[in-house]
């Protein structure tokens, strides 16, 4: 009787090897599936995060020339009324949107209530403003709107309106005015892409007009 049941360990033995290797057939399977999936969801958001940092660099204006101040009052004492400097489509890419504000209702200086997509912001060591009111000129290539498109220039006024019952230059906008020895940054923003920052310092004295390097 002992050796008939002895005799039926090996079978046992096997049945649970095979149950035991389906087993770990099974987690590795699993296991391979989710690195699996891991992987390829990584690389989706890679490859997601590469194309929006190429939709970001190329919706990014660039600066052309100078920037020109344009004086309210000269001299020592004197005051800038009006910049303009030129700006490009960076890299070919997508073009953006440069419908000009409003003029301003009031003295103000300001582009405040208006449909403009592009904001220009003014910044010193005493006041920030924000949405300053600016015009555009556009130069050579024209496509008919004002879609800052590849191979086009615009040249930005900020305080372009000298209009006397409502003037909206700079010497409205800013408290205290931008006058001399006054280092100033201008940021640029566009509905996409990198925003566009402008460092000047004014001269000791103001001219008529002048290039600030």
């Amino acid at each position: 009787m002992l050796k008939r049941f002895l005799s039926h360990e090996k079978g046992i033995t096997g049945l649970e090897t095979a149950i035991i290797l389906i087993a770990f057939v099974v987690v590795a399977a699993v296991f391979a599936y989710t690195a699996l999936s891991a992987g390829l969801f990584s690389t989706q958001k890679a490859q997601e995060a590469v194309y929006s940092g190429l939709k970001e660099a190329q919706s990014t204006v660039e600066l052309k020339g100078g920037i020109i101040a344009t004086a309210g009052t000269t001299g020592a004492t004197g005051a800038i009324k009006q910049i303009s400097f030129v700006v490009a489509n960076a890299l070919g890419g997508e073009p953006i949107d440069f419908t000009q504000p409003t003029a301003p209702v009031t003295a103000t200086g300001l582009a405040t209530g208006t449909a403009n997509k592009v904001v220009i912001n003014y910044i010193d060591n005493v006041q920030t403003v924000s949405n300053l009111f600016w015009t555009v000129t556009k130069l050579g290539n024209d496509s008919g709107d004002y879609l800052l498109s590849s191979g086009e220039k615009y040249e930005i006024t900020i305080g372009g309106s000298d209009n006397t019952s409502a003037p909206g230059n700079l010497i409205n906008a800013l408290t205290p005015d931008l006058s001399v020895n006054k280092t100033f940054s201008l940021q640029l923003v566009t509905p996409a892409g990198a925003v566009l920052t402008i460092e000047r310092t004014t001269p000791a004295y103001i001219d008529t007009i002048i290039n600030l390097r």
